[in-house]
């Protein structure tokens, strides 16, 4: 997105309360729920086990999003892309100190690797986290702390890790 577009997302954020206040509980809660989620996924994964199933299914489920948080933080840094509110004119509408590190999105690596890894065993929630990471992804660049490439970039590479691991 352009400086021009940027500003114009923030003077609809400025003058519509009501939006600003869900874009801003959006950007906060969504990670934090699915950070709350995916232990879960990995207990019921464990019990799953227990009963029967597949110690494969809790390996995959435990070590693909390891693989893509651990390989995306060192692209991010390596790569260090400046955010928006660092290489152009803008206010981010939610502050943030970070320099660099932008591409690609941590956030949305993160989500769509826990989606795509609860597939086997949960679809009904894999296809939840993968709305629910459309909305966290979006918050992101709205709030102006991620292009659209940093985002997209961090869910693609997160669906092809996951692919490849579950397919292993």
């Amino acid at each position: 997105m352009t400086e021009n577009t940027y500003k114009k997302i923030e003077v609809f954020f400025r003058t519509h309360v009501a939006s600003y206040l869900l874009l801003r509980i959006v950007y906060k809660y969504l990670p934090i729920m699915v950070y709350i989620l995916y232990p879960v996924l990995l207990i019921n994964t464990v019990i799953y086990m227990i009963k029967g199933g597949s110690p494969d299914d809790f390996i995959k489920t435990l070590v693909i999003p390891a693989v893509t948080f651990l390989s995306v933080s060192i692209l991010r840094k390596l790569i260090n892309k400046p955010r928006p509110y660092e290489a152009l004119n803008i206010n981010p509408l939610i502050k943030k100190d970070t320099k660099g590190k932008s591409f690609p999105s941590r956030h949305a690596a993160s989500i769509f690797t826990i989606a795509m890894a609860s597939f086997t065993l949960h679809p009904f929630i894999a296809y939840f986290l993968l709305f629910v990471g459309v909305v966290m992804i979006a918050s992101r660049v709205l709030a102006g702390v991620h292009y659209i490439s940093d985002v997209i970039a961090g869910a693609l590479y997160a669906i092809i890790l996951a692919l490849i691991g579950l397919f292993i």
